[in-house]
């Protein structure tokens, strides 16, 4: 039997309805399929503020930047796991050690660091004069390791059975952080001494980053300046510092930079800011060539005559400083080649209480000297082997450093002879 019009109408009505059903459950559900979820929208946040803000951007087209985002995306993500491993094969291109991902528990421990403190067992480490092994500069005072006994000098083989050559120096120092209360078993061989293990519990260690006391001398009084690195209290601690040390009548200064890797730029800037009046202190240039000096404020928190101590782990805002009080004249350098990190980096907090550091500016010193990868070398190199515990007794560096100061006192015609040092406020900060 042929169709009658009306049934032909009814069953094209019918077509028609349900073609318009079809298109709009597509219209609703499309949006929900073209949704990121958390995982991934973690991932597009990261390659944004990369794209914004990264140093130089020259560099994305060479590494097709756009391209690895869509490339990540292709693949599954569905956990914080999967994001971060996107996110480092993302940035892995850049070829740039400082442009990094931060998960959450290192993101923890570096807000922590630029306050001042963490938990661990107190250890700072480094690598000595030309050997790959892993020893320890010093056990900080009152800390897990002090108490049990942990000397400089002694090198670190394996943590938690991990063993150090594999995890390296970076991985090694993150595996003796910790939880408060947590147990740690570290295999170490002291100088002079037998193999062994020892477990620690790991604590809240006060860092301590500025740390001073009057060096004793037959002829002149001196005072030392040693900071560690530089975290959010330090150009207050510093100041009341230098105040101690006036009120002890001190005739000159040795500042110490050694091992101090850096940290927050703007108390880096804020110290420099105490020794220098008026003076450059560095020039930045971002990403789009903008060059911006940055110079100290009037007046100076110390004027009197002083000597500063850098090695192979000064490194980035305390080679800021070092490389101003060197080229303004301010101050020699002694000790050895600077780190050589010109960089400068934002840390920002991602959605899920990760971390992402981005290299967004170089920087040069006041006499133009750009030290990425090359370091500031001192104007006068000090004989090695380079002492382990800076500070400590038998420290060979702070005995010459002690010795160029009071030559400088000597040898200063009668009317430069220092007074004691002038302590004022500090007027502005170039922060």
């Amino acid at each position: 039997m042929l169709p009658t019009v009306n049934s032909w109408s009814d069953q094209l009505q019918g077509l028609a309805s349900g073609l318009f059903i079809s298109v709009l459950i597509w219209l609703l559900a499309a949006p929900q399929a073209l949704a990121l979820n958390d995982a991934q929208q973690l991932v597009v946040e990261s390659w944004r503020l990369v794209n914004q803000s990264y140093v130089d951007p020259g560099k994305f087209e060479a590494i097709r930047w756009k391209r690895l985002r869509q490339k990540a995306l292709e693949n599954s993500i569905e956990t914080s796991e999967q994001a971060y491993n996107a996110i480092e094969t993302m940035l892995l291109p850049l070829n740039d050690p400082y442009t990094r991902l931060l998960r959450p528990d290192d993101y923890t421990v570096m807000k922590a660091s630029n306050e001042g403190s963490l938990s661990g067992v107190g250890l700072q480490l480094g690598h000595p004069p030309d050997s790959d092994t892993i020893v320890v500069i010093a056990p900080l005072e009152g800390s897990p390791a002090a108490d049990a006994g942990v000397t400089s000098g002694t090198e670190i083989l394996a943590v938690d059975g991990e063993d150090v050559d594999v995890l390296g120096l970076e991985a090694t120092a993150a595996r003796l952080r910790g939880a408060v209360g947590s147990q740690v078993l570290v295999k170490l061989r002291p100088p002079q001494g037998e193999l062994t293990e020892i477990s620690l519990e790991r604590r809240t260690i006060d860092l301590r980053p500025v740390r001073t006391r009057r060096l004793r001398s037959d002829a002149h009084t001196l005072g030392y300046l040693r900071i560690t690195q530089f975290s959010e209290g330090v150009p207050t601690q510093v100041k009341e510092a230098l105040e101690e040390l006036s009120d002890r009548n001190v005739e000159g200064l040795v500042l110490d930079l050694r091992n101090n890797s850096g940290g927050l730029v703007s108390a880096g800037l804020a110290v420099a800011d105490v020794f220098l009046d008026q003076e450059p202190i560095v020039e930045t240039r971002n990403r789009d060539g903008i060059a911006d000096p940055i110079q100290a404020g009037p007046g100076l928190l110390y004027s009197g005559p002083m000597v500063t101590l850098v090695n192979s782990g000064t490194a980035s805002a305390s080679e800021i400083l070092a490389g101003a009080l060197q080229d303004d004249g301010r101050s020699l350098l002694l000790g050895d080649n600077t780190f050589g990190k010109g960089l400068i980096q934002t840390l920002t907090n991602l959605s899920d209480g990760s971390g992402l550091a981005v290299t967004v500016a170089g920087y040069v010193t006041p006499s133009g000297q750009d030290i990425q990868g090359q370091g500031i070398q001192p104007d006068r190199i000090l004989d090695q082997p380079e002492p382990l515990n800076p500070g400590g007794e038998g420290d060979r560096w702070l005995n010459d450093a002690e010795r160029v100061l009071q030559s400088q006192i000597e040898q200063a015609p009668p009317s430069d002879q220092p007074k004691p040092p002038a302590i004022t406020t500090v007027e502005s900060d170039p922060s």
